[in-house]
């Protein structure tokens, strides 16, 4: 039996997924690393957590399933998307910890070039706002601020790479320096509709191009892993950034077809076709995914905190001691009581875009106790979420001339699988929200590209039959009590931006 490895790298895990040729997990392997917090507003990650955690949940996951590295096809790699690594040439040593995507250091530089009339041309290329959130100016900031970088760039001994590419280039002993369109689309750099980096924005930023990877399709030839890393060379056949790749595993391959992760942040992805969306609300458009050379576009909405709300509550209030404990508490607050949570730790993501803002509490009584906070922090997702759907419903019933109707909302991610998360979800959205049998549908996505490439999967028409419905939540939430609820998060939002 043929298996695929999913490699699926995150903010604060990397992990390893054995499908077999049913797209069946047969095992998982998983690691923590530690966050860096250098400065309010900085997070960072030491490059070797990322490298040694992937090594070693790629060899537990072989022995867990009692299998060889010659039992495996190929591998698919899924990645935290924007986390910028900078490393050497020859010996591969990073220049720098990764900055990761939720850092904030470069606003000041975002305000600059925006300030300079810069944010419409690099709008029209990549489909991005000018924030601090992707990698463009990330790279500028480390290539501006270590002794001698720049000089050491334009020399070609330095190489750029989200962290997809710097993987890939581990994995296969240097021997390639590449990603996908996914993740390249999402570092500023990339021209998503001619398909290539563009000069004019490494130009304005300063960016030596030779440090820039090759961009190729998502499934693809990344090359071969060197031999002794499993026991033997496994070809890498897929690549996608996680947003992507789990709008593949749930099989959003039609126009208007909706999905939402929530993993540390929430990402939602709105499949619209061949052709670029370009957003009046504040959305991203970014490629969904690329086969043959041939681009399909997506409407992005991105939120910062999602699950890393749940991690606040365990880690820094303490309040909680795992995450499963916050439906129980949700679930026995004072319901006459509206806290409302605005946790923007890192920053407002879509549709504000405000780099400055932090978190703010609104609604507390001396009543108020550990249940108002987790249901405060588990609704928070659900009013960021409706967020991002509305600027989605006004963009796309623009671009199909109004004719567009409500979606369901397919989910994934860790946090979908609380029913009392996803009920209210359902309730303040006002639609359905279809969570998958399979919750694996970002390293779903990665195997399957991988596995397809191979021989060894189907293609769309067939893999999307084998999308399966868990559960659907239906809104039961009252239209009256749905608006007054929303109106509160508004008033949140704003004065939260306010202080």
């Amino acid at each position: 039996m043929p298996y695929i490895l999913a490699i699926d790298q995150g903010t604060t895990s990397s992990r390893a997924i054995l499908f077999d040729d049913a797209l069946q997990v047969c095992a998982i392997a998983q690691e923590e690393f530690p966050q860096h917090y250098p400065q309010s507003g900085w997070v960072e990650h030491d490059v070797s957590h990322l490298w040694s955690t992937v090594a070693a949940t790629c060899r537990q996951v072989i022995e867990r399933a009692c299998i060889t590295a010659a039992d495996i096809a190929a591998i698919g790699i899924t990645n935290q998307r924007e986390t910028t690594v900078v490393w050497d040439r020859k010996t591969g040593e990073p220049l720098h910890n990764a900055i990761v995507w939720q850092d904030r250091r470069t606003a000041a530089i975002c305000n600059a070039l925006r300030d300079g009339g810069h944010e419409p041309m690099v709008t029209g290329r990549t489909g991005l706002l000018l924030d601090p959130y992707f990698s463009g100016t990330k790279l500028k900031w480390i290539l501006d601020h270590v002794e001698g970088a720049r000089m050491r760039a334009r020399a070609g001994d330095l190489l750029f790479g989200t962290v997809d590419s710097f993987l890939i280039w581990k994995l296969t002993g240097g021997a390639s320096h590449v990603t996908d369109a996914t993740n390249a689309a999402r570092t500023l750099l990339y021209d998503i509709r001619k398909g290539r980096w563009s000069r004019a924005i490494c130009d304005l930023l300063d960016i030596p191009m030779q440090m820039l990877p090759e961009v190729q399709d998502c499934a693809a030839d990344f090359g071969n892993t060197r031999s002794d890393l499993l026991g033997r060379a496994i070809p890498i056949y897929g690549v996608a950034g996680d947003q992507h790749a789990a709008t593949i595993g749930q099989a959003c391959f039609s126009p208007g077809m909706l999905k939402s992760t929530y993993g540390t942040g929430c990402f939602a992805l709105l499949n619209t076709g061949s052709t670029p969306v370009w957003s009046q609300n504040r959305l991203l458009t970014t490629i969904a995914y690329q086969f043959d050379g041939t681009p399909t576009y997506a409407l992005e909405g991105s939120i910062f905190v999602a699950g890393a709300v749940v991690q606040w509550l365990r880690d820094g209030l303490k309040v909680i001691g795992a995450a499963a404990e916050t439906q129980a508490l949700a679930e026995a607050a004072d319901p006459t009581q509206n806290v409302v949570l605005v946790p923007a730790f890192t920053g407002l993501g879509a549709p504000y875009w405000n780099a400055h803002c932090r978190g703010a509490m609104f609604g507390l009584s001396r009543n108020s106790g550990p249940a108002e906070l987790a249901r405060a922090a588990l609704e928070s997702v659900g009013y960021q979420t409706r967020d991002l759907l509305d600027a989605m419903t006004l963009d796309w019933a623009q671009a199909t001339d109004g004719a567009a109707s409500a979606a369901t909302l397919r989910v994934d991610g860790g946090m979908s699988a609380s029913d009392w998360t996803m009920q209210f979800l359902s309730d303040i959205i006002g639609a359905p929200v279809d969570r998958p049998a399979i919750l694996e549908t970002t390293a779903m996505g990665a195997a399957w590209l991988a596995g397809h490439r191979a021989g060894i999967y189907p293609g769309q028409q067939q893999f999307s039959e084998m999308w399966a419905l868990e559960r659907k939540f239906m809104p039961e939430m009252s239209e009256d009590t749905r608006e007054a609820k929303y109106a509160a998060w508004r008033r949140a939002i704003e004065a939260a931006q306010a202080f």
